[in-house]
């Protein structure tokens, strides 16, 4: 890269300037890590935006110029290589998938609560495709009634 600016990058709030080798505020969320900000406040602006629950700002220190030149020239000598899986390697899922639909913590915690026994890990398959025929049957109804919403009418 030819061109450096005078600044390091520019806060994610204010967009003033954050200079080489300053004090800066970064957010604790890993979704939100490239945003920088100036000040607290400046990050204060930004979490009811975001809707974070229980975050924070870190403080941290901006490098210093020969630092950030040195690394925007290894990025544009080597870039980064993402990957992505085309549609159509995808797996598809078929109508006779055994994926697994029951959630099998909670239906093994309420037969041990309830009725004091353990339960196979087998039971699970044989729910799912219970589950699965029981579905079927109730689509069907949906759609003979020209609904496309499935109601737990539809199940009786």
């Amino acid at each position: 890269m030819d061109q450096v600016n005078n600044y390091w990058r520019k806060c994610g709030s204010c967009k003033k300037e954050i200079g080489f080798n300053s004090i800066y505020q970064m957010c604790n969320v890993s979704t939100c890590r490239k945003l920088v900000f100036c000040s607290v406040d400046c990050w204060n602006l930004h979490n009811p935006v975001m809707n974070h629950k229980s975050s924070w700002a870190e403080e941290n220190r901006s490098p210093r110029k020969e630092e950030a030149v040195v690394e925007v020239n290894n990025s544009v000598q080597s870039p980064r290589r993402i990957l992505v899986q085309s549609k159509a390697n995808l797996p598809t899922q078929s109508d006779d998938s055994q994926e697994v639909l029951i959630v099998a913590s909670k239906l093994k915690q309420y037969i041990k609560d309830k009725y004091d026994m353990n339960t196979a890990a087998n039971v699970m398959e044989a729910l799912s495709r219970d589950v699965r025929r029981l579905t079927d049957r109730a689509v069907e109804k949906a759609r003979s009634e020209g609904r496309k919403t499935v109601m737990d009418r539809d199940y009786e």
